[in-house]
């Protein structure tokens, strides 16, 4: 007998109705976002010492006249409701991610004590007696073996003094307590001292993955020094009771020391087992007063067999329904000549080693839902966030797709293909992607001292001669891997200095591949449409519309001399003459006054002999004809004064590869609000509405024509 359609819908319905009249299982979840704290707040329970003062939590006194003697206190402040940490009838344990920011203030004193802790207690519990000091409000011993007080903690601890608390290492720390303060897992923050001076404020996230029963803190400062730590495996039903209150504790002992938090997000993940009353249809989601016994235990393993099997008998009828359903879209499709929204975008992803594929609900929960205090920064395509990934135990930097971004889906599709199994010190890391209908997003390793130009241009930390060398080296290296090193080259199409990411140790990484292009060693170049950035862009590029590892080389070479000279690509509000910057140089080099171009922050903190060397590579890669540019792995044996430097003419010259206005490409993607040309001697002089207007053509609204140019 065939199956029917209607039949199907009738069979799933029936079932459904006989799996919702028994026991089901559902998330029970806390989630809330305080950015500051007032003083009538009822989400918050506080006990000791801890109050609101100017819009954030003092768990100890902000300063010496607030109280009699600052010494010996104690504070804690808990969210209002406890949290369900585990659930008997299931065995599940809650995922939850616990982000605040925090500040430990000495008021400038060298010698102060003793710390705070992100816990979870058994629910009701109060600070117990005599647990200041190095016992952070936890505790009373060293040890606490009754259930009663059983907690587990996240410190940060400001004490250490081995002739009284010998479990402590020698240095402030942060450590992972386990109904003890001697933690289980330590790691000395060196750079804590200076914050705790100036009352700076510090960033924390606390995350348990239960899956991999891992525990891990990510801790850092403004400055964006940063240490993280993580234990496993850690069972939370071994250490905790079911129900648990959670938040911050901090003591002060024989020194003073002021406790503050500013800000808390909060995001729990709980399935459970809903008891449902056949009468009343209520959910018995409170906590319990008593325990299990062995018969409730029974019965919950009966129910849950019955619904595990009835769930399976649903889920092989939805998916027939599904396949069903599949087959006549399919058909029509074939019928009509249609094609569906996004078929097989995903297609060959997976098949790839490395990068893995993410659902969008765990890519929301490491960005507290994509919460804008994670955003890294905007462009046309969408947004890019900073991220924690619990399975990992990682920071990741995710970039969100807006779908209304043709260009971006395109260049999401592009990125995925090409990068998926490059590897390379000087290449960022492609970590992951999600496609979700129409969510598309992509997942990297995290730059902890972000883009180039923030330091070049903007109000990041200037760097200093070393790192830029060193930068301008590494750089070098990912083109030369691309270039050189693969089976077939990649060409990037869009190398500048915001593309430029550097890690906490400033090694510097080229990333976004969204322009890229896979061509033949032999064939070398490819006519395609006009893509990158005004200033970084070839000339010939914008005239005959060929993109090669020429044409990146230009840009490498431009980034080279703003590396250099702490000047812009085009600067519009420069002198004339300084407007464009390889002009600028080229006639100081001319001139023989190469060093006018030196960034003035640098002043005389550089090597001249390094100074000379990278300003004259730049040059020679940013040559206006590009037989004249050298491969990658000659610009690098120069950069590593392993070959003689190249004879440059003292006049930036003319480019010889001039093409009627015709031949230029019909749609390009350029990336800038003005570009002026050097003015060749047919004097083509081209708006960069020319190469602009039509720039949505390029782009396709089928899924299988993307994935055909992302080739």
């Amino acid at each position: 007998m065939r199956l029917t359609k209607e039949a199907l819908t009738q069979a799933v319905f029936i079932l459904s109705l006989n799996i919702l009249s028994a026991n089901s299982e559902t998330f029970k979840n806390i989630s809330f976002n305080i950015p500051s704290f007032q003083l009538n707040d009822q989400r918050i329970t506080f006990q000791g010492k801890s109050t609101v003062l100017n819009s954030s939590i003092q768990l100890t006194p902000g300063a010496k006249i607030l109280v009699e003697n600052p010494t010996y206190i104690a504070g804690r402040a808990m969210y209002h409701e406890p949290l369900h940490l585990w659930d008997s009838s299931t065995g599940n344990v809650a995922d939850f991610v616990s982000h605040f920011t925090l500040a430990i203030d000495s008021n400038e004193n060298d010698s102060h004590a003793d710390g705070l802790a992100f816990f979870l207690a058994s629910s009701g519990s109060q600070i117990p007696e005599h647990s200041e000091g190095c016992f952070l409000g936890l505790t009373s011993n060293l040890n606490s073996t009754n259930s009663s007080t059983a907690f587990v903690a996240v410190e940060f601890d400001t004490f250490y003094d081995h002739s009284t608390n010998k479990w402590d290492p020698l240095c402030e720390h942060v450590g992972i307590d386990v109904n003890s303060v001697a933690s289980v897992r330590e790691t000395c923050v060196s750079w804590m001292e200076y914050n705790i001076l100036h009352g700076q404020e510090l960033h924390a996230q606390v995350t348990y993955d239960s899956r991999a029963m891992n525990l891990s803190v990510v801790f850092g400062d403004n400055a964006e020094n940063s240490v993280s730590l993580h234990y496993q495996p850690l069972n939370l039903t071994e250490y905790l009771p079911e129900w648990v209150d959670f938040g911050f504790s901090a003591t002060t002992g024989q020194l003073f020391e002021a406790h503050t938090i500013f800000s808390w997000e909060f995001n729990s993940s709980l399935q459970i087992l809903d008891n449902v009353n056949s009468t009343t249809n209520e959910t018995n989601v409170d906590p319990p007063t008593g325990g299990i016994t062995r018969g409730e235990k029974s019965k919950s393993w009966v129910r849950g067999t019955t619904m595990g099997l009835s769930s399976l008998v649903l889920l092989i009828l939805v998916a027939g329904f599904g396949w069903y359903g599949y087959k006549l879209k399919r058909n029509k499709n074939d019928q009509t000549g249609e094609e569906e929204d996004v078929p097989g975008i995903d297609e060959g992803f997976e098949q790839s080693r490395g990068p893995k594929k993410y659902s969008y609900k765990v890519l929301a929960m490491a960005t507290n839902n994509f919460a804008n205090t994670r955003l890294l920064g905007e462009g046309g395509f969408g947004g890019v966030y900073e991220g924690h990934l619990s399975d990992a135990n990682s920071h990741v930097a995710i970039k969100k797709i807006s779908p209304e971004s043709k260009q971006g889906v395109k260049e999401y599709a592009t990125e995925v293909k090409t990068i998926r199994h490059l590897r390379h010190k000087n290449l960022v890391e492609l970590v992951g992607w999600c496609h979700e209908r129409n969510k598309f997003l992509l997942v990297y390793e995290f730059m902890s001292n972000g883009s180039l130009d923030s330091h070049l241009f903007k109000d990041k930390a200037p760097l200093t001669w070393e790192k830029r060398y060193n930068i301008a080296q590494g750089i070098a290296l990912g083109l030369k891997y691309l270039h050189e090193d693969l089976k077939q080259c990649v060409v990037h199409r869009d190398i500048k200095s915001s593309n430029i990411l550097l890690d906490a140790q400033f090694e510097a990484k080229l990333g976004d591949f969204g322009l890229a292009r896979i061509v033949d060693h032999a064939k070398g170049s490819q006519t395609t449409l006009v893509a990158g950035t005004t200033g970084y862009l070839a000339p010939e590029c914008i005239y005959t519309g060929k993109a090669s590892k020429e044409s990146d080389v230009y840009s490498f070479g431009v980034v080279v001399l703003e590396i250099a000279c702490g000047r812009r690509a085009i600067e519009p509000r420069a002198s004339q003459g300084q407007i464009q910057l390889v002009e600028w140089v080229w006639e100081l080099y001319g001139i023989r006054k190469l060093f006018d171009a030196a960034d003035p922050k640098l002043g005389e903190n550089f090597d001249a002999r390094q100074m000379e060397c990278l300003m004259i590579v730049g040059l020679w890669c940013a040559h206006p004809d590009p037989k004249e540019r050298p491969p990658i792995s000659k610009a690098i044996a120069f950069l590593n004064f392993d070959a003689s430097p190249p004879i440059l003419p003292p006049n930036l010259p003319m480019p010889t590869y001039i093409v009627p206005p015709s031949s230029m490409p019909e749609s390009s993607h350029v990336t800038s609000a003005s570009f002026r040309s050097s003015e060749p001697p047919s004097a083509f002089n081209y708006e960069l509405s020319t190469f602009t207007g039509s720039s949505k053509k390029s782009c396709s609204s089928s899924s299988s024509a993307l994935l055909s140019n992302a080739e």
